[in-house]
C-alpha cells in the first residue's frame, strides 16, 4: 500500500541531520526524495565515524527511502540540470548558509518564476536577517543561543550540553509539519509559497511553554522563577537507577503512602502542585532517601500498583530488549545490500490506511545518478557528456 505521501516529489539539497531527517520522515510517509549531493565524498554525515564499507550509520538512518543524484551545483550546467529537475517536483527543501543559493542562481525568486507552484523550503541557523546570519551553525551554537544550555544547568549553575542534537532534531521535525501544511495548502490553492524555517525559531519556540513560563506573563517574572539548581528526577536504588515523577495530586499521594510517608500528602510544603515545584529541591532529597534503601524492580512494582508515572534508567543496550519496544515493533533488523544487517527505528507514525515503511536503503553515492536525469528528459549521451565534464557521477 501507499504511503500517505505517494505522488509527491521532493529534491533535497540538504546536509547533515536538520534538513535530511525532515525529508526522511516525508519519504518514509511515501515522497520520492531525490537526494542532491556534491562530487566528492557527498553528504558529510558519509564521513562520520562507525562506517561500514564505506556507509556510516547516522547517514543509513537519516537518508534511508531517498535516492541519490550527485550534481555539481557550482557549475552552471549543473544548476541548469537541477531546474530541469525541479520542473517534475513539488518541493525544494535546501540548509545553504544565508546567500548561497543566490549565488548560485537557485534561489526562490529565481526557481519558481518557471515553477510557480513550487513550495520551496529554506532551513537556516538564524533566518535571513540580523546580527548572526553570518555564523556558521551547528547544533551547539542553537544550544547556547535558545537557553537549552542553562536550562540543563547542574547545582553550581554551570551550563551543560545535551547529549542529543535536539536542535537539528526539533527543527527537522518542524520542517516536516511544515512541509506537509504547505502540501495541503497547495492542494487546496494550487499554490506554491517559500517557506523559511530557522533552527534558533524552532528550538525556542520548543522549549517555551515549560521551560519559560517564568517569561510568558508579563510583570511576574521573578515572582515565578524556579529555584536555581533544582535536580532531575534521577533516583539511585540499591541496584541502579529509575526515575519516578508526581505531577498530580493523587499522583503524590501514591507516591508518599509507597514510601511510607503517607503525612506528606497534608504537608503544607507539598500539598498542592505549586507547593511541589517551589519545594522541590527538599522534596526530592526526602524522596530519594528513602528510594536508595530498596533495589528498582522492588519500585518499581510498587509504583505501578500505586499508579505513579516511573521506569528503569535504560542503558542504550538495554533499550534494544525493552519489551515494550518490541511489542511496539518498533526496532527493525534488516539486510542493507551495501553495508550488511542492521538496525533501525520504524518510522513513528502508523497510518492504518497509507502505511509509512522502509522502502528504501539509504543510497551509495550517486547511485540513482542515471534513473533521474532520465526521468528528468535527459538524453543518455548528454548524460555521458555531463559525467565526462564532472557535472554528475
Amino acid at each position: 500500500m501507499a504511503g500517505p505521501l505517494d505522488g509527491i516529489r521532493i529534491i533535497d539539497l540538504t546536509q547533515m541531520i536538520s534538513g535530511p531527517m525532515a525529508t526522511m520522515i516525508l519519504a518514509d510517509q511515501g515522497a520520492d526524495v531525490i537526494k542532491v549531493e556534491p562530487p566528492g565524498i557527498g553528504d558529510l554525515t558519509r564521513a562520520m565515524g562507525g562506517r561500514k564499507r564505506g556507509m556510516s550509520p547516522t547517514f543509513a538512518v537519516a537518508n534511508r527511502n531517498k535516492r541519490s543524484i550527485v550534481l555539481n551545483l557550482k557549475e552552471p550546467r549543473g544548476v541548469e540540470v537541477l531546474k530541469r529537475m525541479i520542473a517534475n517536483a513539488d518541493v525544494l527543501v535546501q540548509n545553504f548558509r544565508p546567500g548561497a543559493v543566490e549565488r548560485m542562481g537557485i534561489d526562490y525568486d529565481r526557481v519558481v518564476h518557471n515553477k510557480p507552484n513550487l513550495i520551496y523550503v529554506s532551513i537556516s541557523g538564524f533566518g535571513e536577517k540580523g546580527p548572526y546570519i553570518h555564523k556558521r551553525t551547528y547544533d551547539p551554537v542553537i544550544q547556547a543561543l535558545s537557553g537549552l544550555m542553562s536550562i540543563q544547568a547542574d547545582e553550581n549553575g554551570r551550563p551543560r550540553m545535551i547529549r542529543v542534537i535536539v536542535p537539528d532534531k526539533v527543527t527537522a521535525l518542524t520542517a516536516a509539519q511544515a512541509i506537509t501544511a504547505a502540501i495541503v495548502a497547495r492542494l487546496r490553492t494550487g499554490q506554491g509559497q517559500h517557506v523559511r524555517l530557522a533552527m534558533l525559531d524552532a528550538v525556542v519556540a520548543f522549549i517555551w511553554p515549560e521551560s519559560m513560563p517564568a517569561y510568558t506573563f508579563i510583570g511576574h517574572e521573578p515572582a515565578t522563577v524556579r529555584p536555581p539548581g533544582t535536580r532531575d528526577l534521577v533516583f539511585e536504588t540499591t541496584d541502579g537507577y529509575i526515575t519516578a515523577a508526581a505531577n498530580s495530586d493523587s499522583e503524590w499521594a501514591g507516591l508518599a503512602r509507597t514510601v511510607g510517608h503517607p503525612e506528606w500528602i497534608e504537608d503544607p510544603r507539598f500539598k498542592h502542585p505549586a507547593d511541589r515545584i517551589r519545594n522541590a529541591d527538599v522534596r526530592l532529597d526526602l524522596t530519594a532517601e528513602i528510594i536508595r534503601t530498596r533495589t528498582s524492580a522492588e519500585w518499581l512494582t510498587a509504583f505501578d500498583a500505586a499508579e505513579v508515572p516511573c521506569a528503569p534508567i535504560q542503558s542504550r543496550a538495554d533499550l534494544l530488549t525493552d519489551p515494550q519496544v518490541a511489542a511496539n515493533h518498533l526496532i527493525v533488523e534488516s539486510e542493507h545490500p551495501h553495508a550488511g544487517p542492521m538496525r533501525q527505528p520504524r518510522p513513528a507514525a502508523r497510518f492504518e490506511a497509507t502505511p509509512a515503511a522502509l522502502r528504501l536503503f539509504a543510497p551509495t553515492l550517486g547511485q540513482h545518478t542515471d534513473a533521474i536525469l532520465e526521468e528528468a528528459g535527459i538524453a543518455a549521451a548528454d548524460r555521458a557528456a555531463l559525467r565526462a565534464s564532472g557535472i554528475i557521477s
